[in-house]
């Protein structure tokens, strides 16, 4: 079934996160989304936990009433950094991660005063980094040592045009 644009970006609810769970269960793919320190394997206590809901904003993408994506966004070193980014598996290849992103971006624009956007990237995902640099996102170096093998640091100046 086809997406139908406008989506509504919210914030989750416990059944948003059990869904979400379900999505990032097989290692592989919770490996490339997770990140350092969040527990695996993981319960919902555990899981709610390592998301960090109450210090980060936290949203999901609905699409009437069909839970498609999720991300979160924060400052990080004077930029608002996208993480834990995921489109529901089902919906993947269908426009949902430009608009998971452009809605994240301006959400960022509405509560943190940052002078542009960031993202890690892990080198094997190719499809997201390509998607990344369609959206004007350009490697660069990190000021610090990235705690994950092979991944990428992304970032875009919020005067460039989507």
């Amino acid at each position: 079934m086809p997406v139908i644009f406008p989506m509504e970006l919210i914030k989750p609810t416990p059944e948003h996160i059990r869904t979400i769970m379900e999505w990032v269960k097989p290692p592989k793919i919770f490996n490339i989304w997770a990140g350092p320190g969040f527990r695996y394997p993981y319960d919902q206590k555990s899981f709610t936990e390592d998301l960090q809901l109450d210090k980060l904003h936290s949203r999901v993408l609905i699409d009437g009433s069909k839970l498609v994506a999720f991300g979160q966004v924060y400052d990080r070193l004077g930029h608002t950094h996208l993480g834990r980014l995921v489109v529901n598996p089902d919906n993947q290849g269908q426009g949902i991660g430009k608009e998971l992103i452009q809605q994240l971006m301006a959400l960022g624009d509405q509560c943190l005063d940052t002078s542009g956007y960031s993202l890690f990237v892990l080198a094997e995902n190719q499809r997201a980094k390509h998607l990344y640099e369609k959206l004007g996102f350009v490697i660069k170096e990190y000021p610090e040592m990235i705690p994950m093998a092979n991944c990428y640091y992304m970032v875009k100046d919020n005067a460039q045009s989507l």
